[in-house]
């Protein structure tokens, strides 16, 4: 019981909750369907309504925008428009600031409309072309106006560009504001600044500024004969030249850079001082004058104008004029400062005033320069100018500035003045008077005048500041440099051609060595710079010279044997001498040799050194006898009148042939070497031993030889003699007799 009654419990209360749980699934299942009727719904009216109003709503938007854009290409349209009438009216008006403004408002008009993409009007073109005609129509009025302004008077021009044309030439400015303004137009401002606007002003500037450097500016700093004017008149301007005798060949810094300034002031106060406006670029305030924008056009070809033709040579040439410098440097700071107040210069220090500054390396390298085409100069001249030169000749210098300057000891003296002979070191082992001399010969003049270029040079380096003696120094080995490549190239076919030229460059070569060796050692006491420690020598650049010397020599040597041995070709091998005209072609041959020796004895009489002299005539007169002999020994058969003209033509040779040696230009002088003659010809000795044989007789030839003891054994071999002896004797038992003797 009790159990059921526990069942129906639970029941009872189960039964309630599950009708309720039935309802809401009834209730869920309504809902739904009335959900699936509501989509349908949807789905089938209400989406297609909404559709159609969108696709509304896009259109008017698109519509809008349509409308938008066209009201605005039309507003653009109308803008462009207007500001062509308002330009064209302003031009009319001569109110050319406002008619360019107006230009440059139509121009971004069209630009803007250009600008926008899938808007393609046909019309764009039309009005491209409107624009670009009232643009060239204004810049056409400008451009006259601007005439009217700027007035160059020049006279025709034959292409020539020279003082005749500069003195004729005139500028003319038309830009005082007059009275009746309204009468004479627009003033110069609307003018420049309407070109401004339209960005042409760039160009005109330009054209005006070249013209300004190329008929003021340069010819003020290239002529110093040139004087500018001005002359005022009412309406006008007036700038122009006249030409007068200048005091100098150039005019110093100061007056070109006073003329310059005369004619910017003028400039200024007539036509650059004109403000602006400038948009754009690194203006502040977009304000600028006209002499800002022409300073920026022309000055770096004026500044290196003035560089170039006025400081350039006004940098002094010797260290003295160095202190007087600085008023040039003054006076360029003056001239910068002066166009900067005119605002033609902005910025500070400039290429100009830096080059100014800079005097001392520029002094350098000008002294350098001047030094190294001196010495070029020197070096393409004649040789043939001589002077003569002795044991005691002096290179003359200037003054030398004591060696008191500087941190010299007093125990370091200079030497004595330089020496061709002996210097003269204080305190050192004396040197024979003669270690350090050169004989007496000539040299060309060019070549003493080299030498003192470099001796000068030196002196220069000495009281110099480091930097310009290391310049000169280094200048100084470099005229030698230069000697060693220009001379034998630039005289090389006189070299050749002229004995006398070869013997002359020869004496230079030797003059210049000899110089070199002491000449870094006279400089080591006079100065406390690099030129002291002895770093500075020349030493090396001797054996260089001698060679050169040597060589040139030895070249002419080759060239005189050859034509002696030429010309001795044509003595028919000196055999059949009784054949008449077999001897006078070698008597022909002996002359010719002879004549061409006296030549040489009298081209090189007083050029070489005496000892040279003699070596070289000797060694050519010896080049002819050890010919004469050698043919003479080679022949095969003599007949008795065959010696004696063979005799008689060796005998001309021995009489004649020390009368070339004429080393001195007084005659008596010359007997001592004349009678030298067997010291300095090699071959002298056979050739008499040969001219014996040729008159001796058998005995004769064998008390000669003397058993391989005599004078004769000193000249021959015994080979020589024997064949001799076969071409002179007929084969007799004597003769066999004497040939066994010599052996």
């Amino acid at each position: 019981g009790e159990v059921c009654n526990m069942i129906n419990k639970k029941y009872s209360e189960f039964l309630p909750s599950m009708q309720s749980a039935e309802e809401l699934v009834a209730q869920v299942d309504g809902l739904s369907s009335n959900i699936d009727l509501l989509r349908a719904s949807i789905e089938n009216e209400v989406q297609r309504d909404l559709n159609v109003a969108v696709a509304e709503f896009t259109e008017l938007r698109q519509q809008l925008e349509r409308d938008t854009l066209v009201l605005s290409v039309l507003k653009k349209l109308q803008e462009f428009d207007r500001a062509i009438k308002e330009h064209k009216t302003a031009l009319l008006e001569k109110k050319y600031v406002a008619a360019a403004q107006q230009l440059e408002k139509a121009r971004s008009s069209l630009r803007n409309l250009e600008s926008r993409k899938g808007f393609e009007l046909k019309i764009l073109r039309a009005l491209g072309t409107e624009l670009t005609v009232q643009t060239q129509n204004m810049l056409c009025h400008l451009g006259e106006e601007w005439q009217k302004l700027i007035v160059w008077q020049l006279p025709p021009s034959k292409g020539a560009h020279n003082l005749e044309v500069v003195v004729h030439s005139e500028l003319h400015l038309h830009t005082m504001p007059s009275k009746e303004e309204e009468v004479a137009g627009p003033p110069v401002a609307s003018v420049l600044q309407a070109l401004a606007v339209l960005g042409e002003l760039h160009t005109r500037l330009k054209a005006f500024g070249q013209l300004l450097l190329k008929y003021i500016l340069k010819p003020v700093i290239s002529y110093p004969s040139l004087q500018p004017l001005t002359e005022e008149r009412p309406d006008v301007l007036i700038l122009r030249f006249k030409s007068e005798e200048p005091a100098l060949d150039q005019s110093s810094p100061m007056e070109v850079f006073d003329k310059i300034k005369l004619i910017f002031e003028v400039l200024h106060k007539y036509l650059l001082n004109v403000p602006l406006e400038q948009p754009g670029e690194d203006r502040k305030d977009g304000r600028v004058t006209l002499a800002e924008l022409l300073g920026e056009l022309i000055w770096e070809e004026l500044s290196n104008c003035l560089v170039q033709n006025c400081l350039v040579n006004s940098i002094p040439t010797n260290s003295s004029k160095l202190e007087q410098y600085t008023e040039v440097i003054k006076s360029t700071e003056e001239f910068e400062k002066a166009l900067k107040n005119m605002q033609f210069l902005k910025g500070d220090t400039t290429d100009l005033l830096k080059y100014a500054r800079n005097v001392n390396s520029h002094f350098a390298s000008k002294k350098c320069q001047d030094v190294i085409a001196a010495a070029r100069n020197l070096m393409t001249s004649e040789i043939h100018n001589t002077v003569k030169i002795t044991p005691d000749s002096c290179v003359t210098l200037p003054q030398l500035p004591g060696p008191g300057s500087g941190d010299h000891s007093e125990l370091q003296k200079p030497p004595s003045l330089v020496h061709n002979g002996t210097v003269n070191w204080e305190g050192e082992t004396r040197l024979s008077p003669y270690t350090f001399s050169l004989p007496t010969c000539r040299i060309s003049s060019s070549v003493e005048q080299l030498m003192e270029l470099v001796y000068q040079t030196l002196l220069e380096a000495t009281v110099s500041t480091d930097q310009c003696c290391v310049q000169l120094f280094y200048s100084v080995r470099r005229i030698f440099q230069l000697f060693y490549e220009v001379v034998p190239t630039y005289h090389k076919e006189s070299l050749q051609k002229f004995p006398q030229l070869a013997a002359i460059h020869h004496n230079n070569c030797m003059y210049l060595a000899h110089h070199l060796l002491t000449l870094g050692h006279q400089f080591r006491y006079r100065t406390t710079n690099i030129l002291s420690n002895g770093a500075a020598s020349f030493v090396d650049l001797v054996p260089a010279f001698r060679r050169l010397g040597m060589e040139c020599f030895k070249a002419q040597m080759r060239v005189q044997k050859g034509e002696i041995l030429e010309r001795l070709s044509s003595a028919r091998n000196f055999s059949n001498m009784d054949d008449e005209e077999n001897f006078r072609a070698a008597n022909k041959a002996i002359r010719q040799v002879l004549h061409q020796l006296k030549r040489l004895g009298q081209v090189w009489q007083d050029v070489f050194p005496v000892n040279v002299y003699c070596k070289a005539m000797g060694t050519l007169l010896n080049t002819a006898l050890a010919e004469i002999v050698t043919r003479i020994v080679a022949l095969e058969d003599i007949s008795a009148e065959d010696a004696d003209r063979l005799y008689s033509l060796c005998r001309i040779m021995v009489e004649e042939g020390p009368q070339v040696f004429t080393p001195l230009p007084e005659e008596e002088k010359n007997k001592k070497y004349q009678e030298e003659v067997p010291v300095y010809v090699e071959k002298w000795m056979t050739f008499k031993e040969l001219m014996i044989i040729l008159q001796a007789n058998l005995q004769e030839i064998v008390d000669q030889w003397a058993d391989g003891k005599g004078p004769l054994a000193a000249e021959f071999s015994a080979a020589e003699v024997k064949s001799l002896i076969r071409a002179l004797f007929q084969n007799t038992e004597r003769r066999a007799a004497a040939l066994a003797k010599i052996k």
